[in-house]
């Protein structure tokens, strides 16, 4: 097992790596908050626990010389964990809309979307490709919930949350594009400049996150619940 020789997977596996730290970052930052809601709290950290594993596998993938096979074979836990990583951000957008019983209902389907997109990727008919579309879907409407709660300062944080997953969709969008590049005393391709952004949208969703969590502060579902 060697070091990659290729200087963009180099700062790939480099920048993954520095995106998995960040999560981690994320989640003792959210268990300092002084919080009172154990559901979307537990739901954050699962979400920043399975992207910090699927960046750390992306940066052992992306920074050593392994064969095809093994290759090949990091992509199944990377998935998997992507799925259902984007699931649970459906969940927890939906808990902070309409309350966390009306979250805790979708969060069966949710998981299963992540599982179905993994399924998807094992039968060698997904690419990265797919994984940005499907994430594409959710976070769009993840981005229109928050900016409603932001605009209707029903949730503390939310416009913080809402500028997140903003550039979370932008690293999406250059990760799709493939055609950005440059070098700053290193070679960053698409994916370093997607770890980049990623990493930065990381940090300010945490932020908002948090001011969510505070006590009095959150939950104020669109719809009440009986």
């Amino acid at each position: 097992m060697n070091w990659t020789e290729i200087p963009a997977e180099q700062t790939t596996a480099v920048t993954d790596f520095l995106l998995a730290i960040s999560a981690l970052w994320g989640i003792l930052a959210l268990r300092q908050a002084n919080s009172t809601t154990n559901w979307q709290m537990g739901i954050w950290t699962v979400v920043l626990i399975l992207l910090a594993v699927a960046a750390f596998l992306g940066a052992l993938s992306h920074g050593f010389n392994w064969s095809r096979q093994i290759q090949s074979f990091f992509w199944y836990p990377i998935n998997l964990s992507l799925g259902i990583l984007i699931g649970l951000f459906l969940v927890v957008v939906v808990s902070d809309l309409w309350g966390q019983q009306t979250g805790r209902r979708v969060l069966p389907v949710a998981v299963m979307m992540g599982i179905g997109f993994f399924i998807y990727s094992m039968a060698g008919k997904g690419d990265f490709l797919a994984f940005i579309i499907y994430q594409g879907v959710v976070m769009v409407f993840a981005l229109g919930g928050y900016s409603w709660l932001a605009v209707r300062r029903l949730l503390e944080g939310a416009d913080l949350v809402a500028l997140g997953i903003f550039l979370t969709l932008l690293a999406a969008g250059i990760q799709a594009t493939r055609a950005l590049s440059f070098t700053f005393i290193w070679v960053f391709d698409h994916n370093g400049i997607y770890h980049l952004v990623q990493i930065l949208a990381i940090v300010i969703l945490v932020s908002g996150v948090r001011k969510g969590l505070q006590p009095q502060r959150c939950c104020h579902p669109l719809i009440s619940e009986s």
